[in-house]
């Protein structure tokens, strides 16, 4: 059953330039992990702004209620190059409370724009 679904869009270029301006911004939106490549090197702009678009699809997956926190949502890929959801804290607590049980995400970026899509399945 689907619980909710989420969808959303970030032009790459105003994002970048946010990032740019914002002292601590990245730490505030993602984890360590999600700004790094396999190969050590930091993420272009336009990867994180489908992972951004992805925890705003996401929230709004969930309903959009106060207090989640972007960190408590992880977008990862796994070796098949496939994009995956791990949540914990705030987020996790949220999908519980709705009886989410699996996530399915895209992600994608092109002509400037970043977008993804979010369902929540219980």
């Amino acid at each position: 059953m689907i619980i909710g679904v989420g969808i959303d869009v970030a032009e790459v270029e105003r994002f970048a330039a946010s990032m740019k301006r914002t002292p601590g911004m990245a730490e505030r939106l993602f984890l360590e992990r999600e700004l790094l490549l396999p190969s050590g090197e930091r993420r272009g702009y336009a990867s994180l702004a489908a992972r951004f678009a992805a925890k705003e699809a996401l929230a709004k997956a969930l309903g959009a209620p106060a207090g989640l926190l972007w960190t408590d949502a992880e977008v990862y890929v796994e070796d098949s190059g496939r994009p995956l959801l791990r949540v914990h804290g705030t987020v996790a607590a949220r999908a519980a409370e709705l009886g989410v049980r699996s996530w399915h995400v895209s992600l994608s970026h092109d002509a400037g724009i970043a977008s993804a899509v979010v369902i929540a399945e219980g």
